[in-house]
């Protein structure tokens, strides 16, 4: 993980407007990385803070979760910022369970609420370099073939 980090960011609806005053709070922070996020979120942010980089993906609900996922399993993201909405269903939830399972899978930090993101973007380690401890699966895939 280099010293810039590419930071995938998500939120439910009902999580929008934290989201956004989460970012404009740590926005000199987050000057420096790179952003990811799913659709409607990725144009909000895009909206809301031009001096932000911003790729947008598509929307949760249309495979934006997986493509998020996608990066992830390529080495292409280092953080998870996703402020969920524990009180509201939601229909692509099986895809929000295999983000969440990437991130853990590829030991990348992820943050499922303000507190945490907090906790992480005030990190020292957020600042630098990091080299993140992967566990070894071969065992596993070796079990599998």
């Amino acid at each position: 993980m280099d010293k810039i980090k590419r930071i995938a960011m998500v939120a439910h609806d009902e999580r929008k407007q934290d989201l956004l005053e989460w970012i404009q709070y740590n926005e000199q922070s987050l000057r420096p990385h790179a952003l990811f996020a799913t659709g409607t979120t990725g144009g909000l942010i895009k909206k809301t803070f031009p001096s932000l980089s911003v790729t947008p993906m598509q929307s949760g609900p249309l495979g934006g979760d997986q493509q998020l996922g996608a990066l992830i399993a390529d080495n292409k993201l280092d953080m998870l910022i996703f402020l969920m909405d524990p009180m509201s269903p939601h229909p692509h939830d099986v895809d929000i369970k295999a983000l969440l399972r990437l991130a853990v899978l590829y030991n990348i930090p992820a943050a499922y609420n303000r507190s945490t993101a907090d906790f992480i973007i005030s990190s020292p380690l957020f600042k630098d370099a990091y080299e993140p401890v992967m566990k070894d699966y071969s065992d596993y895939l070796d079990r599998k073939a």
